[in-house]
């Protein structure tokens, strides 16, 4: 038997009620409840799955996509019966790098395309501007998640791209298409039917500036992968970092460049980001990082100069204004610039957003080099993390990024002691240890 009731659900947040409210208590939105029937089971029997032990499981194969630096960010490939949420504001390429894993599985992986917001002819169009292949690539212009449902459970594709999330919507729930609780319901249905086929469920969804409206930040807790594609639509690079990764790292990050043909893969990102860099210009250090398991070499450039406000403006891009608000504070106290009344800007060139620690001496050095006005040794890349009382602090990985740099040519390296005395120093290469940012500055700027 079955007990019927009626209960009221936020068509905005999806928030659960018994009574109806004027206004939601989870998204505080006013008159968004709309009523919705349920039906309790009290004595009906449900098949229940039997229990195995992990022993008798066969670990899931990853299957490569054939695209390099989104196989890095994935962990070595994707895995059947497995969900991918690619999100990015719009425009920034989520559409394109899709078209190219389907292009980049042709022939060996049966593809499906819902095509939420443009028809095939326009796929058609732009697969044929990229080169994709479409061998086994199939595109269906679907809103309804039922019926997308239906088609995956008798097609079985290997892989199924919707796109994009925002565009489907389940018919049998109540709520507007577009809204968070739509969307959450969608996903859940389409994240079921596909771990039961084995197919590779990727999902695109727009973000905003709260990221809470498009969608994407609501449905990460229901699938395995979040991938994020970074970059400036207006300028060539793009990002892609995973935010979550069920099957791996989420320390990986994937540069491409935004052609005519589409993405291209950058394999090194070093040589990019100092491709354009100026020498003897005051205010510019090479910094080395890691982008996961990969070094990069990127120009931080900084600039200091009178302020003509009552507070001194500090404008950063690419790099953590905390971070550097501590960096400020370290050079006012222990080194004896005053800042106090000059403006400060920083930018990590070539739209590479600096999240790392190690980061601190790179940033430190251009802005003592911006307010001596003498520029650092060309010659020279440096990292390490800065603390409160002007110490460097040793830095992971440090081996790696010493090669890095000496393949790109440096041969002066201004790192910690600790990781001095760690790393494997290459060939060429002259490593100078310090023990605080004044002893770095010394070197870097006599």
């Amino acid at each position: 038997m079955a007990k019927s009731s009626i209960e009221y659900v936020c068509s905005r947040c999806g928030h659960v009620n018994p009574q109806w409210l004027g206004r939601c208590p989870a998204c505080e939105a006013w008159d968004t409840f709309v009523e919705r029937a349920t039906s309790i089971s009290r004595d009906a029997s449900v098949d229940v799955a039997e229990p195995v032990t992990l022993t008798g499981v066969e670990s899931a194969v990853r299957v490569p996509t054939g695209v390099a630096e989104l196989d890095r960010v994935l962990g070595g490939g994707i895995v059947p019966g497995s969900s991918v949420l690619l999100g990015g504001d719009p425009g920034v390429g989520k559409s394109t790098l899709a078209l190219q894993l389907a292009s980049a599985l042709a022939g060996r992986i049966k593809t499906l395309y819902v095509a939420g917001e443009e028809t095939p002819a326009q796929l058609g169009t732009a697969a044929a501007r990229l080169g994709a292949k479409t061998e086994d690539v199939y595109v269906v212009p679907e809103h309804v998640v039922e019926n997308v449902v239906t088609i995956l459970a008798d097609g079985r594709p290997g892989i199924c791209v919707v796109d994009s999330v925002q565009t489907v919507h389940a018919a049998a729930h109540p709520a507007p298409p577009g809204s968070l609780s739509q969307l959450k319901t969608s996903t859940m249905m389409l994240t079921e039917i596909t771990k039961s086929t084995g197919t590779v469920l990727v999902l695109i969804g727009h973000v905003t500036k709260s990221g809470d409206i498009a969608g994407p930040k609501a449905l990460e807790h229901i699938v395995d992968v979040v991938l994020y594609l970074e970059g400036d639509r207006h300028g060539s690079l793009r990002f892609l970092r995973a935010s979550k990764n069920r099957f791996g790292a989420t320390g990986e990050v994937g540069v491409f460049q935004m052609t005519e043909k589409g993405l291209t893969e950058v394999e090194r990102p070093s040589e990019l980001f100092l491709a354009e860099r100026q020498a003897d210009v005051p205010g510019s250090a090479v910094i080395a990082l890691m982008e996961g398991s990969r070094p990069v070499l990127a120009e931080v450039q900084a600039l200091t100069s009178a302020s003509g406000f009552s507070n001194p403006q500090r404008v950063v891009s690419g790099v953590d204004a905390k971070r550097l608000a501590i960096i400020l504070a370290v050079l006012d106290k222990r080194l004896g610039y005053d800042l106090s009344r000059s403006d400060v800007f920083v930018n990590a060139v070539g739209g590479l957003y600096v999240n790392e620690p190690a980061a601190d001496l790179g940033v430190a050095l251009a802005i003592a080099s911006s307010v001596i006005g003498r520029a650092v040794d060309p010659t020279i890349a440096a990292f390490g993390e800065v603390g409160l009382a002007g110490e460097v602090r040793g830095a992971a990985s440090a081996t790696r990024r010493v090669k890095e740099a000496a393949r790109m040519g440096f041969t002066r390296i201004i790192l910690p002691e600790k990781s001095a005395a760690e790393a494997k120093k290459a060939s060429n290469v002259h490593l100078v240890g310090v023990a605080d940012v004044d002893a770095a500055v010394e070197a870097a700027l006599t």
